[in-house]
């Protein structure tokens, strides 16, 4: 604050400058930043209704997804012996059109092969090469002086890649190397010692007369379902039954096990509400963040495309192919409904189609595109609408870019505002002296006044 010398030594104006300069100065700036300050809290709301919108609609997005694919909504595979068989479920089992009988005859093996016992298992068995061969494919295994024991031939053939394990058991007076290939019999391996290698390796050779013992041999397996022979080299199976995976666990020949599939009802109507209930939440939030002015009106587009997908084509069913034939209906303000008279009656006459419209099955005839149900299409609004370019993401940059620029605007305002306190300060500051002046200068007029009156009086 600037004060004159009058004002220093007792002889201002008397006019309060200090508290002058300060509601000048408040007159000018609280307007100003208070604005600036509805502003930025509008933006912000905006920012925080598309982020809640964003949330809403990525999570509905994922929860369907993960529903889908952890099996939630698909047809359970049915078992009548699981200590024969087991069975789990894909995408594609359809409960109502499969039902079969499998014999396990024989389960699928892989071969084993074991050495003699070796007294010392880190002690030199001898260097050089050895090929190792399965199913028509060679491996070269090296045993130099850096591994030249039973331990070091037993790293060379797991490191190998050849899909052999090698393992070192203790045995009665010492230790043994087995070898244990890929189940399957085209997956049969041989190891020999090549020409030039010590001769202490061919007591780990197998085939053509080597020195290993054959423990078991690799085997495929082998059953029968409804009567039709296969065999596959795993007992794990799931290119047979279209949307089921079978567990082969034992053999059982003659034993008939019969496996089906059950739907999911319930889980399904739940799952139709659900939807309903979740729709309805991500409309509001996207609803609530389109109707703000500032750019957001964009996303009316996006509820527009959400609004749309009561009436999309999502499988290829003749009569049940969008969330209309089951009961979803929107609404006058555009929230959705289900009618639960009509949901059942579609459950009654094809349950398996009101399945796939959110556990679309796959294989040649059904893909993403002929049939790919809500979720897939879900999934591909929300993967346009938050992409590089999308709406949400687009009107995401501009309310930040837009906050930016107040926060600019405001530090501007306050530089300015300052700038202009200290023209206050000083115009008022000279303008107090000035008066300070002249109130002294009437002051000694008045006196000398006073004083020639008194004398002409006397």
């Amino acid at each position: 604050m600037v004060n004159s010398i009058a004002n220093a030594m007792g002889f201002g104006s008397g006019i309060d400058i200090k508290q002058l300069v300060t509601d000048l100065a408040a007159a000018s700036r609280e307007p100003k930043v208070a604005r600036l300050a509805d502003l930025t809290k509008q933006n912000q709301a905006r920012i925080s209704a598309v982020a809640q919108a964003r949330s809403d609609l990525e999570g509905f997005a994922d929860s369907l997804s993960q529903m889908v694919a952890d099996g939630t909504l698909r047809s359970t595979p049915t078992v009548s012996d699981d200590s024969v068989l087991t069975a789990t479920s894909r995408a594609g089992l359809s409960a109502d059109s499969f039902a079969a009988t499998v014999v396990v005859s024989q389960l699928a093996r892989a071969q084993t092969t074991y050495s003699g016992v070796v007294a010392d298992h880190s002690a030199a068995i001898g260097t050089g090469t050895m090929t190792l061969t399965v199913g028509g494919v060679a491996k070269t295994i090296t045993i130099g002086a850096a591994n030249n024991s039973l331990d070091g031939l037993a790293n060379a053939i797991n490191a190998s890649g050849a899909g052999v394990t090698a393992s070192i058991i203790a045995d009665e007076g010492g230790h043994r190397l087995i070898l244990k290939g890929p189940t399957g019999e085209a997956n049969s391996f041989t190891l020999a010692a090549d020409a030039g290698a010590d001769p202490g390796l061919s007591d780990f050779t197998y085939g053509s007369g080597g020195s290993m013992t054959l423990g078991q041999a690799a085997a495929n397996a082998e059953f029968a379902i409804d009567g039709v022979a296969f065999s596959r080299a795993s007992n794990i199976v799931d290119d047979v039954v279209p949307g089921m995976s079978l567990t082969l666990k034992k053999a059982a020949p003659g034993q008939p096990v019969d496996i089906g599939a059950s739907r999911p009802l319930d889980m399904i109507r739940q799952t139709v509400g659900d939807f309903v209930a979740v729709y309805n939440q991500l409309k509001k939030s996207l609803t609530s963040a389109s109707g703000m002015s500032g750019g957001t009106n964009a996303l009316r587009d996006l509820e527009r495309e959400l609004a749309a997908m009561v009436n999309k084509v999502i499988s290829s069913h003749g009569s049940i192919n969008q969330l209309s034939d089951i009961g979803i209906s929107s609404t006058r303000d555009g929230l959705l409904a289900v009618d639960t008279a009509k949901l059942e009656k579609a459950l009654a006459a094809d349950a398996g189609a009101v399945e796939a419209l959110f556990n679309p099955r796959r294989n040649a005839t059904h893909t993403e595109q002929s049939d790919p149900g809500i979720a897939f299409a879900l999934d591909a609004i929300r993967d346009k609408a938050v992409g590089v370019n999308g709406v949400i993401n687009r009107v995401s940059k501009s309310l930040d870019e837009k906050g930016k620029t107040l926060a600019e605007t405001l530090e501007k305002v306050e530089e300015r505002e300052e700038a202009y306190v200290k023209r206050l300060e000083k115009k008022y500051g000279a303008l107090d002296a000035k008066l300070a002046a002249f109130k002294a200068q009437q002051t000694y007029l008045e006196q000398q006044i006073k004083l020639w009156t008194n004398q002409g009086n006397d």
